[in-house]
């Protein structure tokens, strides 16, 4: 196990506090924590296409942040509506 694995698992373990925020938080509160577990979930992914020599976890990354991103804005775009 190299040091780019070992950082993937450190970030993976700093992600239950943030479910656990968002679950706990109002909506518009836990859509930040949920994206700062999106973020973090992106780096993962690219240390794990690091130190495994794995092109399409990169990819899957990259598309993760795009994806992660448009969807909060809508969820954002829907709660606004209904308040």
């Amino acid at each position: 196990m190299n040091a780019w694995l070992w950082a993937a698992t450190v970030l993976a373990a700093t992600l239950a506090p943030l479910v656990w925020r968002s679950a706990r938080r109002p909506p518009v509160e836990g859509v930040v924590a949920l994206e700062v577990a999106g973020t973090v979930t992106v780096a993962i992914l690219l240390c794990i296409a690091e130190g495994t020599k794995r092109q399409p976890f990169a990819d899957l990354a990259l598309v993760l942040g795009l994806v992660s991103f448009t969807g909060a804005v809508a969820f954002l775009r829907f709660l606004e509506r209904l308040r």
